[in-house]
């Protein structure tokens, strides 16, 4: 396997395009609009309830610059909810670099665009572990793969794209976008790229702390043969 080295990027990139996927919605109220005050040509991308949040935030101005990932991408969201963010037109948006000119043919040839910020955080998993009689099914249902690669590839191509999994940064954040028209430097988004892989490790460790603790007769329980 070949792996590029990127010498050339751009300190400050412009945040045009934002894909958003949380389930801690805090904060929004205030980020979002801020945003758009910012930069009245952003785009949101969103699913499920995020989408819903973010379209009563924002009102008549959702026709414009909110879209549906499922419409972004033809393809529907599975039944529930298995699949809604793992998509070529996604990944590509999350992960091309800025002056790869393969990279940039396949953005135009699948009409995709570049994504220059996601805010995702994931459903505490702790939270469902910590429930009385919980099963190791109830337990697998519960774990999140869409979120946490999206996270983790906007984190790996901090080059261009800015991780955000922590509401407590939505002000930083914004003070960055103002101060530089709208644009996040290479300093804050290495930063956040740092939080977003400590966050997904310490989700994975979760997981894999609980599954490791339940015997395979507690798995057996759970299923009919």
């Amino acid at each position: 396997m070949s792996i590029n080295v990127v010498e050339k990027i751009d300190d400050i990139v412009k945040v045009r395009h934002v894909l958003a996927s949380v389930f801690d919605k805090n904060g929004l109220e205030a980020f979002i609009p801020e945003l758009l005050r910012i930069n009245p040509e952003i785009k949101f991308f969103s699913t499920g309830g995020t989408y819903s949040k973010i379209k009563e935030i924002i009102g008549d101005a959702a026709e414009s610059c909110l879209t549906q990932v499922s419409d972004y991408t033809g393809q529907p969201e599975t039944q529930g909810g298995l699949v809604k963010t793992l998509d070529f037109k996604i990944y590509l948006g999350l992960l091309t670099e800025t002056y790869n000119k393969a990279h940039n043919e396949d953005i135009e040839r699948t009409g995709s665009v570049h994504i220059d910020m996601v805010i995702g955080n994931l459903y505490p998993f702790k939270d469902t572990i910590s429930k009385p009689d919980v099963t190791v099914e109830m337990a697998r249902g519960n774990i999140d793969i869409g979120g946490p690669c999206m996270i983790r590839a906007s984190a790996k191509n901090y080059l261009r794209v800015a991780s955000v999994v922590d509401p407590a940064d939505y002000d930083a954040i914004i003070s960055e976008m103002k101060a530089n028209n709208g644009s996040i430097s290479l300093e804050l988004r290495y930063q956040l790229a740092q939080k977003a892989f400590d966050y997904t490790a310490v989700y994975d460790r979760t997981i894999a702390d609980f599954l490791g603790s339940r015997a395979s007769d507690d798995v057996q329980a759970c299923y009919q043969f």
